[in-house]
């Protein structure tokens, strides 16, 4: 039985997908002929980002800085506003309408504007990456909240229950599994909006390392980059996960 559940655990797990596009990667590639301007062996990847190495460690260390500060500010603010949205109705017909509007200028016109605001450090991409990730926190704690069960709020505010109390009690536990979907939808946006951020001029940054590598096609450093930035999304987005196990234990399949 026990065998069986480890077994179990690990088709679920991306480790063997992940192993098994490696696996194709490096051996279909060299054997199909790939033109390495489109798709280079993955050995000559790998030996690219150990050539590398210290630039991509501190570039890694930078865009995930502003990747969890942008996100950080954007969970806060985007509960915040969410509970809002669910208490006030005034503030849901007045001031939501704004979001919308918000996330449809483009993150590049955006961008230009903070850079302005804030200059090139590292406010600006940490601006960049909460701009992207508010609105999908602020949605889904608002779309939760309103998914309590009202019934049961009544049944509480019976018994004599503090609206605080029907908060923590019922709604937050019932606006748990949203919220955590917008925050792993919030992060993911979050390092995107970190990334193209750092395009608007730095120094240091993933985004900076794949826009030199770009302008001097290197295709190799190109891959190289476009894994760290998905391995660094895949640990902010696995974190989360962990979290919401942990959390929304209800719900654990």
């Amino acid at each position: 039985m026990t065998a069986e559940s480890a077994t179990l655990r690990m088709m679920r797990s991306p480790l063997p997908g992940l192993v098994a596009l490696a696996l194709l990667w490096g051996l279909a590639a060299p054997a199909m002929k790939v033109n390495p301007r489109y798709l280079p062996p993955l050995g000559l990847v790998l030996a690219d980002a150990r050539s590398v190495w210290p630039d991509l460690l501190a570039g890694l260390w930078r865009t995930g800085e502003e990747t969890l500060l942008g996100f950080l500010f954007a969970g806060v603010i985007g509960v915040g506003c969410g509970v809002g949205f669910a208490y006030a109705r005034f503030l849901e017909r007045g001031v939501f309408p704004l979001f919308v509007v918000l996330q449809n200028v483009p993150v590049i016109a955006f961008g230009a504007i903070v850079v302005i605001w804030f200059g090139n450090g590292l406010a600006a991409k940490a601006v960049i990456a909460f701009y992207l990730a508010l609105f999908p926190i602020a949605v889904n704690t608002l779309r939760g909240l309103q998914e309590a069960d009202p019934e049961r709020a009544a049944l509480l505010r019976s018994f004599g229950a503090s609206p605080a109390q029907i908060f923590f009690k019922l709604k937050l536990p019932s606006a748990l599994p949203s919220l955590m979907v917008g925050l792993k939808v919030g992060v993911s946006l979050a390092l995107a909006g970190a990334i193209v951020g750092e395009w608007f001029g730095d120094t240091v940054g993933l985004g900076v390392m794949l826009l030199q590598a770009l302008y001097v096609e290197e295709i190799a450093r190109v891959w190289a980059l476009i894994l760290v930035c998905g391995g660094l999304g895949a640990a902010l987005y696995g974190a989360l996960a962990l979290a919401e196990r942990r959390l929304v234990w209800w719900r654990r399949a």
